[in-house]
């Protein structure tokens, strides 16, 4: 079986500037694509721009833009934002960056559409529902709070009465649940894979795949009905197999979904139904294979608890941050101080307040420290064995558990301190040099060891270590400078 790896992010909604949540998802599936290229599989990495629908029509037309134009405008933002993540060109990694406007995403979303349509999953009727324009998403009453949706309950609901086509999501309640029973780490982490689960066995009912396009003509047109456009989350979804060439290039999409198994997909909990049940409905319908993974992250929120926005003023934008504090130390904050799954609260003052304790004071002061006695204790570079990394850190990254194989890096980091502190080997080489150097060169194998796992989080980090320890030369500069 080759080596292959897909994985692939959901499609940020271009209706407004970037936030934590889209900085969360994209790092933590760049950490995975960086651990599978590591351990010597070809990657295919994912992601772009979900430019559809009422919300971003909206937007358009109260910036007195097209759609086009301001989904173009975004788009370029978001490509921005990758550079500034460290999601950049990496050897052994193949990276994609879709439009939902692309001609070739256009055309497979349609061919998709025919293919469910020509297997008897898709009809026409005339309905009433409660409808959701902050989530593209219809709600029945038992999504909804006070009578309004909870995550957007500043925004009136909107009653649409009218005819569009509809899938049949009620015909696969059972071979859902099948495809469940047969893949028990389907959804990480499993409480999500049992609140999904949950879900579907309560029943499924069918959801409108169309709008008409009188009222909203910002979408893909549904193959021969010009009078209305694809739902927002129909067409979106199709980006996960129209990335990977289906249906005009089949070689690759065997390459990428087929012969890996299925892709991984990394998304929010508020996506859980589309990507978990919805998609792989889809998937079904149309006959092909369905995801291997879905990982579900939790919320990034401010202080309390509460939800993270612009109106609120506890928001932040991590191109600001990134911007003061440089790329990886927003990797660092993503990877180690976010919980892997959960809801993590998150400010200024702990953001700055993690770097200074963890990268400043800890990380970049045990660089510092280790390679001055290095330069001025040893004649040469160490050279260091090619397997130091433990095992245990690929097993947490196969499971998603990014958060605790770095803190194993931290766990080393603190082992590496305390040697020094006990053994004191700058002084040591003053009165044992023999045992000073050879305390010396068993910290500097140390330091690589980290800067090697350092490899899928912090890749610009972990360059430098390597860098140094190959060299034998000290940082010019601390690596991390504190913030006052």
């Amino acid at each position: 079986m080759p080596k292959n790896f897909y994985i692939t992010t959901t499609l940020p909604y271009v209706n407004a500037e970037a936030h934590m949540g889209h900085a969360l998802e994209i790092v933590r599936a760049d950490v995975i694509a960086r651990y599978k290229k590591l351990i010597g599989f070809e990657v295919f990495f994912n992601t772009g721009t979900d430019e559809h629908g009422q919300k971003i029509y909206q937007k358009a037309l109260e910036n007195k833009q097209t759609p086009e134009a301001y989904t173009a405008f975004y788009a370029e933002k978001f490509q921005d934002l990758l550079k500034l993540l460290g999601v950049v060109e990496t050897e052994g990694i193949t990276r994609n960056f879709i439009r939902t406007t692309d001609a070739s995403h256009v055309k497979s979303a349609q061919a998709f559409w025919q293919l469910c349509d020509k297997n008897g999953f898709i009809y026409k009727k005339n309905y009433q529902i409660k409808y959701c324009v902050g989530c593209e998403l219809e709600k029945t009453d038992s999504d909804l709070v006070n009578g309004c949706c909870p995550d957007h309950p500043n925004r009136e609901l909107e009653i649409r009465d009218e005819e569009n086509y509809f899938f049949k999501f009620s015909e696969f309640q059972k071979p859902l649940l099948a495809f469940y029973d047969k893949n028990p780490d389907f959804v990480a982490p499993n409480f999500r894979f049992k609140e999904i689960r949950n879900f579907v066995e309560a029943g499924l009912s069918d959801f409108s795949i169309s709008r008409l396009k009188a009222k909203m003509p910002w979408g893909i047109e549904v193959p021969n009905d010009s009078t209305q456009v694809m739902y927002v989350w129909f067409d979106a979804l199709v980006n996960y197999i129209s990335a990977i060439g289906w249906p005009a290039d089949l070689e690759k999409f065997t390459k990428w979904q087929v012969e890996t198994g299925g892709m991984v997909q990394y998304c929010g909990k508020d996506n859980l139904r589309q990507q978990t049940a919805m998609w792989q409905s889809m998937l079904l319908a149309a006959g092909l294979p369905n995801s291997k993974t879905v990982v579900i992250d939790g919320f990034v929120t401010g202080a309390g608890g509460i939800k993270m926005s612009k109106s609120m003023g506890n928001g932040i934008n991590p191109v600001d941050h990134i911007g003061v504090y440089g790329t990886d130390a927003m990797r660092y904050y993503v990877t180690r101080e976010l919980s892997s799954f959960e809801d993590t609260a998150m400010t200024a003052e702990m953001f700055k307040e993690a770097y200074n304790a963890n990268l400043a004071n800890g990380l970049g002061n045990l660089i510092s420290r280790v390679m001055k006695m290095a330069e001025t204790n040893l004649s040469e570079p160490v050279t260091v064995p090619e397997k130091t990394i433990p095992q245990e850190f690929f097993d947490l990254l196969e499971k998603f558990e990014i958060q605790k194989a770095t803190d194993l890096i931290w766990q080393k980091i603190a082992e590496a301190d305390k040697m020094i502190q006990e053994t004191q080997p700058f002084k040591l080489v003053k009165t044992d040099k023999e045992k000073g150097v050879e305390i010396i060169k068993d910290l500097v194998t140390r330091l690589y060891t980290i800067g090697r796992m350092l490899n899928p989080i912090m890749p610009e980090t972990s360059k430098k270590i390597k860098d140094l320890v190959k060299a034998n030369k000290s940082p010019a500069a601390p690596l991390f400078l504190r913030k006052d």
